[in-house]
């Protein structure tokens, strides 16, 4: 999606009526929902813009670039309604650079740090658009119109990132010596933080009640199937039990995110309100 199909796309949404947007009552939990949704896709776009010339391959270099590109519009999308619900006078734009890390509420599968490991990357990517598409799937039919219309411009990209992704993972895990052992590495290292999007609280509850999406954890039984059908095709082991990191859905993050907002919010905050 380009910033030009993003900003037509944000425009007509508006005129789309949605009495979820201008429910007094609803607005603390859907404003916090939608930077959730909004703030996940952003740091992880943060993070895969960081291969942008830098992939192993040409290919991937290119991929990994547009899929960032690709989330970046679903950004703009969200937090633009998380600006309009809140009606504070606060754009996408003020969301993005202007929050602290304690108000980001992102899940922190996004954060970790791949490390220059385009193991870790691919793997992330897989585990996170397993859970992104189990997701918009459901929004898809959402109760509220403007969430409806922007999962379902998501959507189409996310199919995308899904198909590729699983077949990245299939191939590096059931690859050379080499590729399973980064593979299985880097499955261990980020199963932990899994966890965190499945995490249901109050937010959560007040969006079901009214229709708007499910329940994070009512997701979490088809997401694991289709992560053990893909492991099994990959010929790696999904870890088992084990400590879970949450908190990020709340503000509570690993130490990595101030870096990634040091280095993406820099200009916005040195020279405030400037334009090109």
């Amino acid at each position: 999606m380009s910033a030009a199909d993003t900003q037509t796309g944000a425009a007509a949404s508006q005129t789309i009526a949605d009495p979820h947007v201008t429910d007094a009552a609803l607005r603390p939990a859907l404003f916090d929902w939608l930077c959730r949704m909004g703030d996940s896709t952003l740091i992880l776009a943060q993070r895969l813009s960081a291969w942008c010339g830098h992939g192993p391959a040409l290919e991937e270099d290119i991929a990994l670039t547009n899929i960032a590109l690709d989330l970046i519009g679903h950004t703009q999308l969200w937090l633009g309604l998380a600006g309009e619900v809140e009606n504070d006078g606060r754009s996408a734009d003020d969301l993005a650079y202007l929050r602290d890390a304690m108000a980001f509420r992102n899940n922190l599968l996004v954060e970790v740090p791949d490390d220059d490991d385009i193991a870790v990357t691919t793997m992330r990517q897989f585990l996170f658009d397993a859970f992104h598409y189990e997701l918009l799937q459901q929004l898809v039919e959402s109760s509220s119109p403007r969430v409806s219309e922007i999962a379902a411009k998501a959507l189409k990209e996310v199919s995308y990132h899904i198909e590729r992704s699983t077949d990245l993972v299939i191939r590096l895990g059931d690859g050379s010596d080499e590729s399973h052992r980064r593979m299985q590495a880097a499955l261990d290292r980020l199963w932990s933080y899994t966890g965190d999007m499945f995490v249901s609280d109050d937010v959560d509850d007040a969006i079901a009640t009214a229709g708007i999406a499910p329940r994070p954890d009512a997701l979490r039984d088809d997401w694991l199937a289709r992560i053990e059908v893909v492991m099994k095709g990959a010929t790696l082991t999904v870890p088992e039990g084990g400590f879970v990191h949450v908190g990020g859905k709340t503000g509570r993050h690993t130490e990595h995110l101030g870096y990634i907002l040091a280095e993406m919010q820099f200009l916005q905050r040195a020279y405030p309100g400037a334009s090109w």
